[in-house]
């Protein structure tokens, strides 16, 4: 019997030390928790918040207190010369998007022609939607439907882009608009069913040049550009 009373106490002592060594890690309920967290109501937040936020529109860039003009455009003074097209088109822009910079958009744009050079000879649809505006996109898609119907296959391979200069830039409506002109490296054949070449050359670097225009909504809250037009230059 006495061995079962200290049993009993032994366990009832191990049992209250438990007890406070968890209140001390978990802490105490105070009434000001917060609750459990729910995806499903996060989920709904963010698309209430998304939903708010479509309804804001931009507006044009102010010079802030003591800011002078060459201090708010030097990074396109540097880019295109003072007083020129070009320049009033970049500045223009600048005032209705204050992150657009033009170096940057120079890197992006070869990065995305790289990208949609290559998409187009794979075939690859998807990557093409995100990267083309809806017109080029379509006519994208037919002529690589017109090459899969005759079971042709191009053969390609990207060397690198040797010169990428905005020749253009305006502002159409929200719409900026920039006009690339790039010249590129490219390996290039199209295959027939057979295998056999029927365009280009798997064997020779051929220098192309293309002049592509970009485009991006401004009151949109979506950075990236997308391919409006496409001109292949002789």
């Amino acid at each position: 019997m006495g061995f079962f009373d200290f049993g009993t106490i032994f366990f009832l002592i191990a049992a209250v030390v438990i007890f406070f060594q968890l209140r001390n890690v978990l802490g105490r309920r105070t009434g000001s928790e917060r609750p459990p967290f729910d995806p499903y109501s996060a989920s709904r937040t963010r698309e209430a918040d998304a939903a708010k936020s479509e309804n804001v529109v931009s507006l044009p860039r102010k010079r802030m207190p003591g800011e002078t003009a060459a201090e708010t455009y030097a990074d396109i003074d540097a880019f295109a010369k003072p007083d020129t097209d070009l320049n009033k088109g970049l500045r223009t822009i600048k005032d209705n998007d204050a992150s657009f910079e033009p170096k940057g958009f120079v890197d992006g744009a070869k990065m995305a022609y790289e990208m949609i050079v290559m998409a187009y000879a794979d075939g690859d649809r998807k990557a093409l939607k995100n990267l083309l505006s809806r017109e080029v996109y379509d006519g994208f898609v037919a002529a690589i439907g017109e090459r899969e119907a005759k079971s042709e296959k191009i053969q390609s391979s990207f060397v690198g882009i040797d010169k990428a200069d905005i020749v253009a830039a305006e502002m159409k409506g929200s719409e900026a608009h920039i006009t690339l002109r790039v010249v590129s490296e490219l390996i290039s054949a199209t295959r027939d069913k057979a295998g056999a070449v029927i365009d280009g050359d798997p064997e020779t670097v051929a220098e192309v040049k293309d002049v592509w225009t970009f485009a991006r909504d401004t009151r949109s809250r979506d950075p990236n550009w997308k391919l409006v037009a496409t001109e292949e230059e002789d």
